[in-house]
């Protein structure tokens, strides 16, 4: 088995690890020769592959079945506190949510695949990133998305919208807003693709604003609190893809992902300051290629998976809280460093 392009990844309530990938859709020829029956080696990988803290293989599933529309394009992953299991897609016609168990049995589905009615469509969803689902209100916050241009909040259990909100807490607009300029007034409506979603344990939501730079707070309402930049002058894919919080009781900081600049940025989440950074290019233990999905685990261990032809699972592990000696601190392997 191989991966494909690794665009999900979240750690369940007993350490384990989720991703979810693109298999075989993102594997060329000479990767998949035994799945084309003209080699010895390899195919592509189930979608969902779940792996024990050890690392070792756990479950795997997923793909088109009875009952539901497997994505065109998966894209995250998120175990929720009942241990259901969801997943989004950014596929042209991807306009829907699907909910499993933790076994990969069907429960839900959320949105029609190619219905898509834009930002302020109630029934469906443009072409979604990421899934949260809150513990206390038993809601869904969804980033919606790769096409739509909100956040979505729904009920964890019938799938309804109960409400959604664009930038600044704003009804959302899906008009062109055209290519991002650094040096121009912040957009007022997010830029696709809204990125990720996930609300802290003090109640604020944070949303990735992936090529805008930003990271905007909100409260559950909707209501506009702050944000911040990251990298501003970067163009192209933007450079806030993916949060993560630290574990600790006040998550203190959050892990941003930037799968352009290639680096996790480590941000102090009181004040959205970025206080330093690690990563960069390439293939190696500790660089990137594509960082494009974190997660954290209950020991404070930080995972990352990549996409474009990354195609793989970082586990990045914990060792306590020091002196900060660089802004940007490269590649943190190998272990001597």
């Amino acid at each position: 088995w191989l991966l494909g392009a690794a665009i999900g990844i979240w750690v369940d309530e007993q350490d384990n690890v989720w991703i979810i990938h693109r298999s075989s859709a993102t594997l060329n020829d000479n990767e998949k020769a035994l799945e084309l029956k003209v080699g010895e080696c390899c195919r592509g990988a189930p979608p969902v592959l779940v792996f024990d803290p050890a690392g070792n293989l756990i479950r795997s599933w997923g793909g088109p079945g009875q009952g539901y529309e497997w994505p065109e394009s998966n894209h995250g992953i998120h175990i929720d506190y009942k241990g259901n299991v969801w997943i989004g897609g950014n596929g042209m016609k991807d306009a829907h949510i699907l909910k499993f168990t933790k076994d990969g049995k069907f429960l839900m589905q959320m949105g029609r695949s190619g219905k898509n009615a834009g930002s302020n469509d109630l029934e469906n969803f443009g072409r979604v990133a990421k899934i949260w689902v809150d513990p206390k209100t038993n809601e869904a916050y969804v980033a919606d998305g790769y096409l739509n241009k909100r956040v979505a909040v729904l009920d964890a259990d019938t799938g309804k919208i109960k409400r959604y909100w664009g930038a600044y807490g704003n009804k959302p607009d899906d008009a062109d807003l055209g290519k991002y300029d650094p040096n121009a007034p912040p957009a007022k409506q997010f830029r696709n693709p809204v990125h990720c979603v996930e609300r802290s344990t003090d109640g604020l939501v944070y949303v990735c604003d992936r090529q805008a730079d930003r990271v905007q707070v909100f409260r559950a309402d909707g209501t506009f609190v702050k944000e911040a930049f990251y990298a501003k002058n970067t163009l192209g894919s933007g450079s806030a893809w993916d949060i993560a919080f630290s574990k600790d009781a006040q998550q203190r900081y959050i892990f941003l992902a930037d799968g352009t600049n290639e680096k996790v940025r480590v941000v102090l989440r009181e004040t959205l300051e970025e206080l330093t950074n690690f990563g960069d290019g390439g293939r190696q233990p500790g660089q990137f290629f594509g960082v494009h999905s974190i997660a954290t685990d209950s020991k404070g261990n930080i995972y990352t998976t990549e996409t474009y032809e990354g195609k793989r699972l970082q586990k990045f592990v914990y060792k306590g809280i020091g002196t900060v000696v660089a802004g940007d601190q490269g590649v943190p392997w190998p272990r001597s460093k």
